[in-house]
């Protein structure tokens, strides 16, 4: 499995979709690295109904994630949470390649 995702992101992504009226059984959680960010790359999230014949997907719990070549390589061992705590709410990632991250954790560099 290239990443992995806490209890606590699975539910935070149950009650965004829940909000946005969002079907998981027939939407994807698209999980993508892009230029941007103050270190060099950033995390996108995103729905998507479609598989790309590069893509990978993988099942968390009832969630179902994609990822695209290019990110796949990027994310290899990430984990996913959703913290609400004094380092702010939102989903954080855990990437064991990233070299370098800015202080507000949204962006990185390898």
């Amino acid at each position: 499995m290239t990443i992995s995702m806490t209890d606590r992101a699975v539910e935070q992504i149950h009650e965004i979709a829940g909000n946005e009226n969002v079907d998981l059984s027939e939407k994807m959680l698209r999980v993508a690295v892009v230029p941007g960010g103050c270190s060099g790359l950033t995390y996108d999230l995103g729905w998507d109904t479609t598989v790309q014949e590069e893509d990978t997907v993988e099942q968390h719990q009832d969630v179902t994630v994609v990822l695209d070549k290019k990110s796949r390589l990027y994310l290899d061992g990430t984990e996913l949470d959703f913290t609400d705590g004094l380092d702010g709410e939102g989903f954080h990632f855990s990437n064991p390649q990233a070299t370098r991250e800015c202080a507000c954790g949204e962006s990185f560099a390898l």
